[in-house]
């Protein structure tokens, strides 16, 4: 991930067809997430569509694989075999395992750890994860009960604030994040990126005047 540099990126998760990476890109996207298998939450699509996507999204937009395994054979081999450049891990895995991905996975792809923030053990998670990944994801989900993502609910800010302030890594925020509360959450967070599915989204399909509006106050926030 690149410095700061005084944008806040914006990542469009949950993409589901061509056309809504086409969209999500010409209003300005920084990444793209492509959603495969998981336990619960939005925009599961086939690890063959994923494929299709990455292949035509082009730097330096990112294409983000989220995946749901937690050991680092197969999530090395799931991104390679995806096409993606980056991978989002959407489960707490041992940090041991991010030690073995780094050898495993060829120079270039980037890895991005999901952490579910819950309380304020996040903060220290979020330290133990930092020295091995390229950026810190914080959503809103209970892994304790299958839930990984795609709640459409906030966390505690605060808890996220201190992870930006304490951990050495890129923090993208995300979880409920709206066109309505995305000012609040990046003057009071300060993250590196946003991240968002169905604040965007209606009938959960790609809502261009929820996108132009979320990126819009993203860019004066």
């Amino acid at each position: 991930m690149d410095s700061y540099a005084g944008r806040t990126r914006m990542k469009v998760c949950c993409i589901s067809s061509f056309e809504e990476a086409q969209i999500a890109v010409a209003y300005g996207a920084d990444a793209l997430g492509l959603v495969s298998k998981m336990p619960s939450g939005p925009g599961v699509i086939s690890d063959s569509l994923i494929y299709e996507i990455a292949q035509m999204i082009s730097p330096p937009v990112a294409s983000v694989l989220l995946t749901s395994e937690v050991k680092a054979d197969a999530i090395a081999d799931h991104l390679v075999h995806s096409g993606a450049n980056t991978v989002q891990i959407v489960n707490h895995i041992d940090p041991t395992e991010h030690e073995r991905l780094r050898k495993k996975l060829p120079r270039g792809l980037k890895v991005i750890q999901v952490i579910h923030v819950e309380d304020e053990h996040a903060v220290e998670m979020a330290q133990d994860y930092a020295p091995y990944v390229d950026a810190l994801l914080l959503d809103s989900g209970k892994p304790s009960e299958d839930q990984l993502g795609g709640t459409g609910r906030t966390h505690d800010w605060t808890h996220s604030k201190a992870i930006v302030d304490s951990a050495a890594a890129p923090v993208f925020l995300a979880g409920g994040l709206t066109p309505d509360n995305i000012t609040e959450a990046i003057q009071t967070v300060r993250p590196f990126a946003v991240d968002v599915c169905s604040g965007v989204r209606t009938n959960g399909k790609l809502d261009r005047a929820k996108l132009a509006a979320f990126f819009d106050a993203v860019s004066t926030a």
